[in-house]
């Protein structure tokens, strides 16, 4: 089936779901627009600051988008995969992918071939946690292009097209949404690293997502508790993408940084004043985290601000930190930009704009002593939560023994002489 037209739908409430406007793909497969339906126009909220509420049709701004905050409703890579390998369809636009990613994707937002009611994609209940096993298998067989059963595709169907690129797929656990990331053949024990850097994040300050190691035969898989759900309810998102591209002036490119997200908590972040400060401060310390323990995977999609109050205007909060672990890589340069020197992985130019954080170099400068105190136990914690001998020295030929581990010496003894408390108040301090 092709799909030209489809209706979006706000499930804050899924019992209620409310009508927002027309999905339309646009010629040339330029992407999605929104139109907003009449009631939604006098009683709902703009989705993403690009998407006001006017009486208009909302084009994409960059080729091969849905408009605003729409574009977080469709699935990545990995999603992108199973739906083209379970589905079938007869097109692969970007409307395909979306109606075919279901009922259980990201956020508050839902697809619906109905502007009357609710009909989304019948994809069936989630797996449990007994079937975390089988699912793996699946997920292996859709890698290795093999054919599956009947059952398998149905237990893949239901939360199988989830976003991201590695394969993953949703399960309950004690009447929770989880998302499970399966091993992907890689030359590390990816899972059980992903939750020992999570964990490791949590113990520098860092609020992150809830994490469990789930055993397999000869692996591990990785289970993430969902941030966009709160019991039954779902909490409207917008990845880190989507809001800054919203802010972003028409015909310009959309620039992807820390200082570039903290200036945005500042401007639309929570209404109260110590909490967008402290999500601002986070935020730097998300990033030192990042390149201490070379995360350079930090692009703009693994970072989502939640919407706590849709209704009002700014109430912008930063999401519980998500896919952090080691990348591996070494590369010298993160995805999202850190500072004056663009990407560079260095503490240095984490420290070049640190007043766009509501820091002065002194607080910044005890703020990265405290990270780099916390990895440096990497090794012991990565242990303690089972990662092998062997995966460890793999990771401290980045961690410990490349530049990284150099800055991490050699800070204490220079940018640290800078005094705790700078004469110079931060701006942003009352």
């Amino acid at each position: 089936m092709r799909h030209d037209e489809l209706f979006l739908w706000f499930l804050s409430d899924p019992a209620q779901p409310r009508y927002v406007g027309q999905l339309r793909l646009v010629e040339a497969g330029k992407g999605v627009s929104l139109h907003y339906a009449a009631q939604w126009l006098g009683e709902g909220f703009p989705l993403s600051e690009d998407l006001p509420l006017v009486d208009t049709e909302h084009l994409p701004r960059w080729k091969g988008l849905a408009a605003g905050a729409v574009d977080d409703a469709r699935p990545d890579r990995w999603g992108e995969r199973v739906i083209q390998y379970l589905d079938r369809p007869a097109r692969l636009s970007l409307m395909e992918y979306l109606y075919y990613a279901g009922d259980a994707r990201f956020g508050a937002l839902g697809v619906s071939t109905s502007a009357a009611e609710y009909q989304p994609r019948f994809a069936g209940p989630l797996p449990r946690l007994q079937s975390a096993q089988l699912l793996s298998d699946v997920a292996h067989k859709i890698i290795d292009k093999e054919p599956v059963t009947d059952v398998e595709r149905g237990m893949l169907a239901a939360g199988g097209s989830f976003g991201g690129a590695k394969p993953k797929a949703l399960i309950e656990i004690d009447g929770q949404q989880w998302v499970i990331k399966f091993f992907n053949n890689e030359p590390v024990d990816v899972p059980l690293i992903e939750h020992a850097s999570m964990t490791l994040a949590a113990k520098a300050g860092i609020r992150v997502a809830t994490t469990r190691v789930v055993p397999l035969s000869g692996e591990n898989a990785v289970a993430v508790l969902r941030y966009d759900r709160n019991g039954s309810r779902r909490i409207h998102c917008n990845s880190a993408g989507t809001a800054l591209r919203a802010q972003t002036v028409a015909g310009d490119e959309p620039v992807f940084g820390y200082p570039q997200l903290a200036q945005l908590l500042r401007r639309v972040g929570v209404a109260d004043h110590d909490e967008y400060l402290q999500d601002m401060r986070e935020l730097f310390q998300r990033m030192v985290f990042n390149i201490l323990i070379d995360n350079t995977d930090d692009h703009e999609k693994n970072h989502a601000l939640q919407v706590l109050d849709p209704a009002r205007y700014g109430q912008y909060r930063l999401s519980p930190a998500y896919d952090v672990l080691p990348t591996n890589s070494g590369q010298g340069y993160q995805e999202f930009v850190v500072g004056e020197r663009g990407r560079d992985s260095t503490l240095e130019n984490a420290m070049s704009q640190s007043e766009l954080f509501g820091l002065t170099n002194g607080q910044a400068a005890e703020m990265i002593v405290e990270v780099i105190r916390v990895v440096e136990t990497w090794k012991a914690h990565f242990a303690e939560h089972g990662v092998s001998t062997a995966d460890i020295e793999s990771l401290a030929d980045r961690i410990d023994e490349s530049t990284l581990g150099e800055q991490r010496r050699n800070f204490r003894g220079s940018l640290a002489s800078v005094p705790k408390r700078s004469r110079r108040r931060s701006p942003f301090d009352r």
